[in-house]
């Protein structure tokens, strides 16, 4: 017989957890509590919840992305399907947009594998030092650390850095993440700063969480902004313009027939 811990159905009642759904549930548990109900087994302190709407808020708030323009393309051409035009945004959630939180969050477990939650600033140092060397030899980009669009250092940084102190989760991992920051700026000779994507790393991994349950807060905060995307999309359509610019271009780059 398969089965799943995670709830099932009888003649009388709907459980989650061992919890009955209608006396336990509804009406008791926000989102939040559901997600790490179902999750973990488990509802969320209040600085875990704390930290988990902030990543959701964080996965919600963007512009124009690849993601939000497979959601607005696809819905250019299958308007009847929403859940399609959300799946196509969703599927554009890899290790360049939403992944690397997961990503960041499993390479600073990684790193500090062999350190205690004590250790001193020298010992974080050195791994990062050795961090950075590997990543070199590689030929792999330090993920987290540096941002194309804000030259003075992503702002949310700060904040989600500030929530992390406050609520008991700056802990091992974000101070190697800081570490990563200081020792590039330092060999570079250029200031570099921990991004959004850092950030949200640092925090999934000080919160213990599973990193790849981290990525599924990241697509499902996503959700909420592709929904708001496509509504705008059917009042203020973006798709075909985007579509007939593609075309043109591809027009433009056809070769003459004498060149043939």
């Amino acid at each position: 017989m398969h089965t799943t811990d995670i709830g099932y159905v009888t003649a009388n009642a709907v459980v989650i957890r061992g919890q009955d759904f209608s006396t336990q549930i509804l009406g008791k548990c926000d989102f939040v509590d559901m997600i790490l109900l179902t999750a973990m087994g488990r509802v969320p302190t209040p600085q875990e919840k704390t930290m988990i709407n902030m990543i959701l808020v964080m996965a919600a708030g963007h512009g124009i992305t690849p993601s939000v323009l497979s959601a607005r393309l696809t819905y250019l051409g299958a308007p009847e399907a929403l859940q399609g035009a959300v799946a196509a945004g969703i599927l554009g959630g890899g290790s360049v947009y939403l992944g690397p939180t997961q990503n960041i969050a499993q390479s600073l477990i990684d790193a500090c594998k062999n350190l205690d939650a004590s250790a001193d600033d020298v010992a974080l140092r050195q791994v990062a030092v050795d961090y950075i060397q590997a990543m070199k030899a590689a030929k792999k980009q330090v993920l987290g650390i540096g941002s194309g669009t804000h030259v003075d250092g992503d702002p949310r940084t700060t904040v989600i850095r500030e929530l992390a102190r406050d609520n008991g989760f700056y802990g091992l991992h974000w101070r190697l993440m800081d570490a990563l920051a200081q020792v590039l700026s330092e060999t570079k000779g250029r200031p570099f700063a921990v991004n959004g994507a850092g950030a949200m790393g640092a925090v999934i991994a000080d919160m213990q969480l599973d990193p790849m349950l981290g990525r599924g807060l990241m697509l499902t905060g996503r959700c909420a902004s592709l929904v708001a995307h496509i509504l705008e999309e059917r009042a203020q359509p973006i798709g075909q313009a985007v579509w007939d610019l593609v075309l043109d271009n591809e027009e433009q780059g056809e070769p003459s027939p004498s060149a043939t």
